[in-house]
């Protein structure tokens, strides 16, 4: 299984259905805004593994689903949430395409990395890339200029080549739609 579902966050009170009391708590100390992708997300992991899959954190903070042997990786910004499921490891990171990150893009992407695309959306879809790469790797430290690479890209098939330090290469899918960048690693 393989699946990724990009949608926007469900209206709050039908997140709010398919909340723990325990999620419900802790959303209520969120902004709004927060709230509704907080609890958006998890309805999304309930609609398509199951009503009781019992959502949790691992030691780094990653979501995980205990009771499924699922893998499970998902990002929101304003206005969209993204879910990857998978029976392998997997990440997924979502930014609005609109999001300005140029003033930041030289504490993140290498000349070398600048040097693969002069598309505008190419600062984003680089930073998406890299925090999915940092998911992916589930591991602390990892510094998204110095230890997370993107080697190549294949704009037509949407695909990216990317490394995590010492690892071998890794194929990352790339979409743009609707105004956002998606990035997910299956």
């Amino acid at each position: 299984m393989r699946r990724l579902v990009i949608e926007p966050p469900a209206p709050l009170d039908e997140a709010e259905r398919s909340a723990t009391p325990d999620e419900l708590a802790v959303a209520r100390e969120f902004p709004p805004a927060r709230r509704r992708e907080f609890l958006a997300w998890r309805a999304v992991v309930r609609r398509e593994v199951g009503a009781d899959a019992a959502i949790g954190y691992d030691a780094l903070g990653a979501p995980v689903i205990a009771n499924y042997p699922i893998c499970l990786s998902v990002s929101h910004c304003s206005g969209r949430v993204a879910v990857a499921l998978s029976d392998v490891r997997c990440a997924v990171d979502i930014e609005s395409a609109g999001r300005d990150f140029g003033r930041v893009a030289s504490r993140y992407m290498t000349a070398g990395e600048r040097s693969l695309s002069d598309d505008p959306l190419w600062p984003g879809i680089v930073w998406c890339a890299k925090e999915a790469l940092y998911k992916y790797a589930g591991r602390p430290g990892l510094e998204l200029l110095h230890d997370l690479r993107i080697e190549r890209t294949d704009p037509v098939s949407g695909r990216l080549t990317g490394r995590i330090v010492g690892e071998v290469p890794l194929e990352l899918g790339v979409r743009c739609e609707e105004g956002f960048i998606v990035v997910s690693i299956f």
